[in-house]
């Protein structure tokens, strides 16, 4: 217990260290002043002096990031979510402001919007590659901070406003989007009205056909998670934006289902929902994934326990396990 009391005493004021440290970025020598970050850190959460290691991460992360090493800010972003856990911290609105300082210091770099619009395609791979660093960077960063949110005080899918930096931040970074991921995100952030505002800027720059396809995933995703206020909120609002941006709404049979679909799901209407499955199963099955989502929202709304999985080697798993 002395020991760790003095231990406690030797260490300066976090300030001192963040000072030092800073002017060894400031020189250049970044991976020097990483590793001296990492040990530095790592004294203070030894010593159980969590917030000061806090300060120094932050401090670090920011600094790195500002000078555009990426690899550099995001392996200590990573640490600075695990100091979190280490120091039982709570989520609140000031942990959460630190935590968005860090994503908006991690850089963006604008794209061309079409690749084959560029001449010189070795500048164009190399900018590729450095994206793809940003990307995965900043998404391992909000992935851990997600996971700590759920576990110290957020909601039980994590902080709904980590949920849209991430989101936000693999729409506008990601050299291919995977609009899939982005829209998980957005779903999980509550906030259909800024939502609609990605998805309207995706219908003006996406390849023919992916638009209604990216509607119906997000609408599909609200409404397999039970929230229909929210699917119908995304496209009033879709609707809305796409006359000011002047931007054609698709006009398809998968939009026609969705319509029908949102207006089914006000009332008790199993047969009219199974109905609609059936009428529009080609525009349905152009993605695997909205079958099962469909299947979510039978069991939602109407109870439908979902089928098999496995089908008859499930069933036939079942009367072994009887037996």
């Amino acid at each position: 217990m002395s020991r760790q009391r003095s231990r406690r005493v030797e260490l300066p004021p976090a300030q001192e260290n963040i000072e030092k440290l800073e002017k060894v970025v400031n020189e250049g020598n970044y991976y020097g002043a990483q590793q001296m970050y990492k040990s530095v850190s790592a004294r203070y959460v030894s010593a159980q002096r969590y917030s000061e290691a806090l300060d120094i991460l932050h401090s670090g992360v920011c600094i790195q990031l500002s000078y555009g090493q990426v690899t550099c800010g995001a392996e200590l972003a990573l640490l600075f979510v695990e100091t979190l856990g280490k120091g039982k911290f709570v989520y609140n609105e000031e942990i959460l402001e630190r935590l968005k300082k860090i994503y908006k210091s991690f850089p963006r770099v604008q794209l061309p919007q079409h690749l084959w619009d560029v001449d010189d395609m070795q500048q164009l791979s190399e900018n590729i590659g450095t994206a793809k660093t940003r990307v995965e960077g900043c998404s391992s960063f909000l992935k851990a901070a997600i996971r700590w949110s759920a576990e110290n005080g957020a909601n039980s899918n994590g902080s709904p406003e980590l949920h849209i930096m991430l989101a936000e931040y693999i729409f506008s970074e990601s050299p291919e989007v995977d609009m899939a991921k982005v829209t998980y995100h957005f779903v999980k952030g509550h906030n259909p009205t800024k939502f609609a505002s990605t998805l309207v800027s995706f219908l003006g720059k996406c390849y023919p056909g992916e638009d209604d396809l990216a509607i119906a995933r997000a609408v599909l995703r609200y409404l397999s998670s039970g929230n229909l206020r929210d699917a119908n909120i995304l496209m009033d609002e879709i609707k809305k934006q796409v006359e000011s941006a002047e931007v054609a709404f698709p006009k398809t049979e998968l939009m026609q289902f969705i319509g029908y679909l949102l207006r089914t799901l006000e009332r008790d209407s199993l047969p009219l929902f199974n109905m609609l499955r059936a009428n529009f199963k080609p525009s349905i099955d152009r993605e695997p994934a909205f079958n099962e989502m469909l299947d979510d929202i039978a069991e939602r709304f109407y109870g439908v326990h979902r089928r098999n999985p496995m089908g008859m080697f499930g069933d036939i798993f079942k009367l072994m396990g009887a037996e």
